[in-house]
């Protein structure tokens, strides 16, 4: 239905004695089923299909559904819907054709040694996806017109039984056995014969052994094994699935060399064989043939320099190679790459200077240069009249602990449009691939950057953030005034450098900030009175400068801790240990070393007088003597502290 339609289902539409099909999927619907007219006394036993999938209907499922032996379709999927229901009592529906069930709040019940009914529907679409199953259904073996299984996100422990791929070797489409807690596959299979098979998720189990390979003949293949201990793949694993589009290993055990049958997958889009143990070098024929869209690989031990022969043409959008042993420098023919969007290639050994080269990329987004060996100036000083037409669409930049130096020059930040531009409507990195069959199947890029003092994943990167961190490097001289243009900045990290100067006010413009670290360098004067104006600011570290003056109060400053100012020796307000003289003075209120240590032995000496008084000479003589333990005690106590707040 193109319109959506709220409230309970109209009960009207039991009235129609001659309704067959029943589409009311993707509304709002409310309610519970039990408020509808009994199928059977209604009339509707000619009713063949009905679609309720996508509402927020409750209540448990009537039982007279599965008297109405004409159903050939019935979809109750994404719902509320709860209660109990027999496997067998669905077995009833002779009819039915399709059935999904998933993502309620039900529970379905294989009762061990059911009688087998002698007639089994012919079903082909069957959806069990969290139904809090507990092991596969024997009943579902007999099933020989089965080509479409979801068995996922339930509670089903053990075997992959070998009867999967033996009784549906020639009809099985689909078969998704995702989030589950398998831990094996009988016989453990490392090819399985499967005509048709063109979808296979077996994703987050405690799968361990060899990683079965389908031998299919579809023109189009999804794979998805990640997320569980398998330790093997079968080394000419490409030769079989030449057709596959998806192929996702991350997250394994599987080790040594990338097997050189990868470069037989010719329609490969996206490969994801991230957090492993592979080694050796990058296939060639992943970079150079340009043929894929996604290449994650992701936190192995892969080493030696890139491939550089990059041809024109290059598809690749995304670039992952975080966490590896890779070295030498990026190759230039990446230029060739003008889909690139997404480009990480941090905690890596790359060496080079800043390759301002890749700022001609139209579509580049994220940049992750991070722990590396770069060195010199983030940009020729020659291609100042080209910075305003590089990195356009740059969202996240991260430079951090490389060796870079010199001056940030203005001009740089002023190509950023991404980050001046204020629009609120974000979107998700993401890529989009399609199973024949199935639906639309979605994969995201993912990013860990360091945000708020905290170093974290972001599994769905909104095209809205925007984060720069240029820490841990020696760069030089004034913070860039034009860093205040970049007004939809949600984190900048320029901390541990050599940054001199003010704090620009322009930061003030910076609204959307929601992180700001300037630790660690040299930066002078007062705090502009303009950041709290910052309203959406919750992290804050200025600390370890020479800032002096009043710290500004209103809105977020007034909240920040000690830790956020400390090693700021003219600083003063309510945040520090020294406070100013007076509300309208930006002189801190400095004590003498020499009256601090006065005014300590003074009130001492008055709290002696009265004991002397209170126990008489003879207790005030030993209180004499202790007297002087506790002057060279104070004398020691005030040193220190004097010297922690002041030097």
């Amino acid at each position: 239905m193109s319109a959506l339609h709220a409230g309970n289902i109209p009960q009207s539409l039991f009235s129609l004695p001659a309704l067959e099909y029943l589409y009311l999927e993707t509304n709002q619907l409310s309610g519970s089923l039990k408020d509808i007219p009994d199928p059977l006394s209604s009339g509707l036993l000619q009713i063949k299909a009905i679609f309720l999938s996508d509402n927020q209907l409750t209540g448990p499922i009537p039982e007279s559904l599965f008297q109405l032996t004409n159903l050939r379709c019935l979809y109750l999927d994404s719902n509320k819907l709860m209660g109990t229901i027999e496997l067998s009592s669905i077995w009833g529906l002779t009819s039915l054709n399709q059935l999904d069930l998933s993502n309620n709040m039900i529970s379905l019940i294989d009762k061990e040694g059911d009688t087998i009914a002698p007639y089994l529907p012919s079903i082909e679409y069957l959806g069990f996806a969290s139904c809090n199953l507990t092991k596969l259904p024997a009943t579902l073996r007999y099933l020989d017109t089965i080509t479409d299984l979801d068995l996922s996100n339930n509670h089903i422990k053990g075997v992959i039984p070998s009867w999967v791929w033996e009784n549906w070797k020639d009809q099985l489409h689909t078969l998704n056995l995702s989030h589950n807690m398998l831990t094996t596959l009988e016989k453990s299979p490392s090819l399985v014969h499967m005509t048709n098979l063109d979808f296979l998720d077996l994703s987050s189990n405690r799968l361990e052994g060899t990683i079965p390979i389908p031998v299919t003949g579809s023109e189009v293949v999804v794979l998805d094994y990640s997320n569980n201990s398998f330790s093997s793949i079968v080394s000419k694993f490409g030769r079989y699935l030449t057709n596959a589009i998806y192929i996702n290993l991350s997250k394994n055990k599987l080790s040594g060399r990338i097997p050189a049958s990868v470069c037989s997958l010719n329609n490969l889009d996206i490969m994801d064989l991230s957090y492993n143990y592979f080694a050796g070098p990058v296939p060639s024929c992943l970079i150079e043939r340009g043929n894929l869209t996604v290449l994650k690989l992701r936190e192995n031990r892969l080493r030696g320099a890139l491939p550089k022969n990059i041809g024109e043409g290059c598809k690749l959008q995304t670039i992952d190679l975080n966490g590896n042993r890779i070295e030498g420098m990026l190759p230039t023919s990446l230029e060739n790459c003008q889909d690139l969007e997404f480009l990480d290639i941090g905690n890596n050994h790359i060496v080079g200077s800043f390759p301002t080269w890749v700022g001609t990329l139209p579509n580049l987004r994220v940049l992750v240069l991070r722990s590396n060996q770069l060195n010199g100036t983030i940009r020729d000083p020659h291609s100042v009249s080209e910075s305003n037409r590089s990195f356009t669409s740059l969202q996240i930049i991260d430079l951090s602990s490389n060796h870079f130096s010199g001056y940030l020059p203005s001009e740089w930040f002023e190509g950023l449009k991404s980050m001046m531009n204020n629009d609120n409507k974000g979107e998700i990195l993401e890529h989009n691939y399609t199973n024949m069959v199935s639906k639309n199947e979605i994969y995201q890029d993912t990013i860990t950057i360091t945000y708020k003092n905290s170093y974290f994943s972001l599994t769905k990167i909104q095209t809205t953030l925007k984060v720069i961190d240029f820490s841990d490097n020696s760069f030089s001289g004034p913070i860039p005034k034009s860093i205040g243009r970049l007004v939809s900045l949600h984190g900048l990290n320029i901390s541990h450098n050599n940054f001199t100067g003010q704090i620009p006010s322009q930061l003030g413009n910076l609204t959307r900030l929601e992180s700001m670290d300037l630790s660690c360098n040299h930066l002078s004067g007062e705090i502009p009175q303009v950041l709290t104006s910052l309203t959406f600011l919750s992290w804050l570290n200025l600390s370890y400068n020479n800032l002096t003056g009043r710290i500004p109060e209103g809105n977020q400053l007034f909240s920040f801790p000690y830790s956020s100012f400390e090693g700021n020796a003219g600083l003063c307000g309510s945040q520090v240990p020294k406070h100013c003289d007076n509300p309208g003075s930006t002189t801190p209120k400095l004590i003498d070393h020499q009256e601090s240590k006065s005014l300590w032995q003074d009130r001492l000496d008055a709290i002696l007088l009265f004991t002397f008084v209170g126990l008489g000479v003879g207790v005030g003589f030993a209180l004499a003597i202790l007297s002087r333990i506790f002057r060279r005690v104070e004398g020691w106590i005030c040193k220190h502290f004097c010297i922690h707040m002041y030097v």
